[in-house]
């Protein structure tokens, strides 16, 4: 697995950290041997809490599936120890569904997916690019829950369209499907 660690607002990381960090992600490996990247990202804000001082989102890429968790915490070593744990749980999902369901295309065969943006402003000050590889709604409600977002757009396998899948409050999921009009 290569490991990717990126210190972002003025955050200093020293070598006592970047090892605690290899050792912590690293062990990820163990539940998923089939990680072939992941992306740390360590941030530091002046927050009113100090509980909420920095925060870390790692990205695992599993043969094109993204994992991904971001926690934020006191002090750094903390705020890994949380997104390790939320990683593994996840990790743990994804396999159970990978494994247990054994119904149509896999999730290890799954394209890329879309993260995302929180906006602060009513601008656009972010453009992400992704692959399209058809799936069903299945496999797209399991990326998104393992990307712990609120919505995920894929292309339908049987329309061969865009369809946007969202959480809504009461905590199902809704479906909007384009129709030529």
């Amino acid at each position: 697995m290569e490991l990717h660690i990126f210190a972002k607002s003025n955050t200093v990381l020293t070598e006592t950290i970047r090892s605690y960090i290899e050792k912590k992600v690293g062990k990820l490996n163990r539940y998923l041997p089939s990680i072939s990247e992941a992306r740390v990202e360590i941030s530091q804000e002046d927050a009113k809490e100090p509980e909420q001082r920095f925060i870390v989102q790692v990205t695992l890429d599993s043969k094109g599936v993204l994992i991904r968790a971001q926690e934020k915490s006191k002090d750094i070593r903390a705020a890994v120890d949380k997104v390790v744990d939320v990683l593994s749980k996840r990790i743990e999902r994804y396999k159970g569904k990978l494994y247990g369901k054994g119904r149509g295309v896999s999730l290890a065969r799954q394209g890329a997916t879309i993260e995302a943006e929180e906006i602060e402003a009513p601008r656009v000050v972010k453009t992400k690019r992704f692959m399209l590889k058809p799936m069903s709604l299945d496999e797209a409600v399991n990326q998104m829950e393992l990307l712990g977002h609120d919505f995920f757009l894929f292309l339908d396998a049987d329309t061969e369209k865009l369809n946007l899948l969202y959480r809504r409050k009461d905590g199902n999921y809704g479906l909007i499907e384009p129709q030529p009009g």
